[in-house]
């Protein structure tokens, strides 16, 4: 089974389980990779977030629902998982607009949200410059935070961590301790399905530290290194066509291991980067 066949298959999981529980390291297992890894993927391929995904098909499959004779909105919110009518209240305006009520009313306008299907399109429009190594293990000094394992919410908070970093010294203080490769300040997610999610704002370093740094060991792996330049929302666009555009063709797929980001000047508006993400070669 292929990467393309294998996120389809997650999709039909998804099918199969909107009115029960889905579980995102399920998720991750059919496509043979971490949960935070098909989160990733999954964002940047159908243009929203995963749980936002899930949601709109509960709520398009509510709609119909609801719109059957004797329905009860406090049933159908318990069938999709809410736990109370309020929070199902909610989610359906949220996606169509409307209280879940006004469904019975004819004439009116709800919305169907039908499933992704997801297939390879080759643009072949601009070139991508990529290395392919592999490294032993190596340390970080630095600080961490913890992630939500609702990937969207760190899109929101890991910039604020950056602006932390500064304005508290961490910054300056681990760069005057980096004295090994790669040399540049880190931004790295270590987020493995067995232990709680943390991005790391660090060097690599082999100096001693106080107890206001932490140390991570970042494993042995073979990496994809992606080059690139720009602003923040730039390193965004290089990720996104990392894994819509180089990881389908490629012969390479995502392995368990954290991804790095390698900030070489840390100017925010024009820094130069590179992107590392752990890779095994694809079963033949």
């Amino acid at each position: 089974m292929d990467w393309i066949e294998r996120l389809n298959e997650a999709i039909r999981y998804i099918e199969e389980n909107l009115t029960g529980k889905i579980e995102y390291e399920k998720l991750g297992q059919i496509a043979c990779c971490s949960a935070y890894h098909f989160q990733r993927m999954f964002t940047y391929m159908a243009g929203m977030p995963l749980s936002e995904y899930i949601r709109k098909r509960k709520m398009s499959l509510a709609a119909v629902d609801l719109q059957e004779d004797g329905a009860k909105v406090i049933d159908i919110a318990a069938k999709y998982g809410y736990a109370s009518p309020t929070a199902f209240n909610r989610a359906f305006q949220s996606v169509h607009g409307i209280n879940p009520s006004s469904v019975k009313n004819e004439g009116t306008a709800i919305k169907s949200f039908p499933p992704i299907t997801f297939k390879i399109t080759v643009k072949g429009v601009e070139e991508m410059n990529y290395r392919i190594e592999t490294k032993g293990a190596f340390r970080i000094v630095g600080k961490s935070y913890p992630l939500s394992r609702e990937i969207e919410q760190n899109f929101l908070e890991v910039p604020q961590m950056w602006d932390g970093a500064v304005e508290d010294g961490t910054i300056k203080k681990i760069i005057s301790l980096m004295d090994a490769q790669p040399r540049g300040v880190l931004g790295v997610s270590a987020c493995s399905d067995d232990a709680q999610w943390r991005y790391y704002i660090a060097v690599s370093s082999s100096a001693d530290v106080d107890d206001s740094l932490e140390e991570y060991i970042i494993p042995e792996s073979m990496w994809a290194i992606f080059p690139g330049a720009g602003t923040g929302k730039s390193i965004q666009e290089l990720e996104k066509r990392i894994v819509t555009e180089w990881l389908p063709t490629s012969g390479f797929e995502f392995t368990e291991g954290p991804d790095i980001e390698v900030y070489f000047n840390p100017d925010p508006q024009k820094t130069t980067y590179e992107v590392w993400i752990p890779v095994k070669k694809k079963q033949s």
